[in-house]
């Protein structure tokens, strides 16, 4: 009778450590839960913010006075506008070519 209690109380011993072992775990694993919730809306109030400063950068007045500051450029107008023609050279070869016709052959 005495081996049956020990064998029971053993048993009882075990599993209330392996109860504290779990309740150990679960308490580890919801803390490192609740950790990654708050990562998880610190990270979406980031991505907020930087999705407001992408649109603030791509305006069209940002790029432009960008493009004044930075690049020195200018508005296109007709005084400050350089139109430039090619004409091609002229070679011997070329002005020494007979020139054919439509019924010589």
């Amino acid at each position: 009778m005495i081996r049956i209690n020990l064998v029971l109380l053993l048993a009882v011993v075990i599993s209330a450590l392996y109860l504290v072992g779990v309740q150990y775990e679960s308490r580890r694993l919801f803390t490192e839960l609740d950790k990654a919730r708050a990562d998880s809306r610190r990270l979406e109030t980031e991505f907020g913010r930087l999705q407001v400063a992408k649109r603030e950068q791509a305006t069209s007045a940002r790029v432009q006075q960008l493009a004044r500051d930075k690049l020195q450029m200018r508005q296109v107008t007709p005084a400050i506008t350089s139109y430039v023609t090619y004409t091609a050279p002229a070679t011997k070869a070329a002005a020494e070519a007979p020139v054919p016709t439509k019924g010589a052959e």
